[in-house]
């Protein structure tokens, strides 16, 4: 009995000794495993790059930008408003006798000159006033010679033969002022011109002060347009102005300012100003077109202009990239008037610089850039600026910089 339980106990020994045995070798075997871990680790961190991806990485990134040289021009602020062709002086004229007109002689477009006959009116009644007048002044003709030759026979007085020879007076004034009425029965042109409008035809019945035609001087032409009081006192009489007109495209006529008329009107506060157009460059120039009279204000020259889109804006002022072999510099600059959607730089660039124009909107400060042309399939899209004329001063946002 004690010999089996002894043989039992010695059993049991063997076994828990070969257990041990076999965690032992397991545990062996995961060390290595485990070991290996940080291994693998350094191994694949030696194989990363800079950029923290496998094989290397990428590498900075290169921006495409579109680059513009700085170069100085001559400027100007141009100011456009628009008004109507009208012929220097036209001139009304009027009947001055009531009756029929028998005869209008000239239309439209025709050129005529002074004295030249327009019209004819019938007057009978004038026509019978004078005839009566003619005779009663051959009447008075007759009594004044008989009564100054009594008067010389010492047969009448000195007041008869005075009150006979004032009848004479008074019916040649009689006479000459109807020869003068007959005579407005025909309408002559008061000038040289072109008529522009002829309201009557033959047959009419004209009154007195009825317009009948309007006559024009044609050698000069003006168009008188409204400019701001803001903008006025920069204008000069004689000062050049270029006019273009919708009915002649692609023509432009060079003008002056004839006179600034010397107030503004109450409710626009704008002042008429009139612009002259004469020569042979205004020939096929006709009143009535409508016209565009651009005026130029403040030209400077010699300034220093980049593209709008160069400029950007960060808490500090404006700033602009400049390409630098291969790099972009980050330059802080003043910046003056806009013309035209070009920006005037004071202070910060110099001529022959190569400003970033297109593309600058996520550079940083000695990023690495890459030159592209306007064409090109990775070319930046270039942002434009919807006025072409900007306030002296005004600061558009074209982009940020951090």
């Amino acid at each position: 009995m004690r010999r089996s339980l002894a043989v039992l106990v010695h059993c049991g020994s063997l076994a828990l000794v070969a257990l041990s045995l076999a965690s032992a070798t397991a545990c062996s075997k995961d060390a290595p495993s485990s070991g290996s871990a940080p291994a693998g680790q350094a191994g694949s961190g030696a194989r990363r790059g800079p950029g923290g991806g496998p094989g290397g990485g990428r590498g900075a990134r290169v921006e495409p930008v579109q680059v513009e040289v700085v170069a100085r021009a001559d400027v100007a602020r141009d100011v456009a408003t628009t008004g109507l062709v009208e012929p220097l002086r036209t001139i009304g004229v009027v009947s001055q006798l009531a009756g029929v007109l028998e005869s209008v002689v000239v239309e439209e477009g025709d050129r005529v000159r002074a004295g030249q006959v327009l019209a004819r009116l019938a007057v009978p009644e004038i026509d019978a006033q004078l005839a009566s007048a003619e005779v009663a002044l051959k009447v008075a003709e007759s009594a004044a010679e008989r009564s100054a030759s009594l008067r010389a026979a010492g047969v009448i007085t000195v007041t008869e033969d005075e009150a006979a020879q004032a009848a004479l007076a008074s019916a040649r004034s009689t006479r000459d002022q109807l020869r003068v009425r007959r005579g407005f029965a025909t309408v002559v042109a008061p000038s040289d011109g072109v008529v522009l409008e002829r309201r009557v035809e033959p047959g009419d019945v004209a009154s007195p002060q009825l317009r009948l035609f309007s006559v024009a001087d044609l050698s000069t032409l003006v168009v008188r347009v409204p400019v701001s009081e803001l903008l006025v006192a920069s204008l000069r009489e004689g000062g050049k102005v270029a006019v273009r007109l919708d009915a002649l495209p692609g023509r432009e006529i060079t003008g002056a300012i004839r006179r600034i008329f010397p107030s503004a009107d109450s409710t626009t506060r704008l002042v008429p100003v009139e612009v002259a157009l004469s020569g042979a460059a205004a020939r096929d120039v006709k009143p009535g077109y409508l016209a565009r009279a651009v005026f130029t204000l403040a030209p400077r020259s010699d300034l220093l202009l980049v593209p709008i889109t160069a400029v950007l804006e960060n808490p500090r002022g404006a700033v602009v990239f400049v390409v630098q072999g291969g790099k972009a510099v980050r330059r802080d600059v003043q910046r003056g008037s806009t013309y035209e959607g070009r920006v005037e730089i004071t202070e910060g660039l110099k001529v022959g610089d190569s400003v970033v124009v297109a593309g600058a909107t996520f550079l940083r400060d000695g990023g690495t850039v890459r030159v592209v042309s306007p064409n090109a399939p990775d070319a930046p899209a270039e942002t434009r600026p919807r006025d072409s004329l900007t306030a002296v001063g005004q600061r558009p946002a074209v982009g940020n910089v951090p």
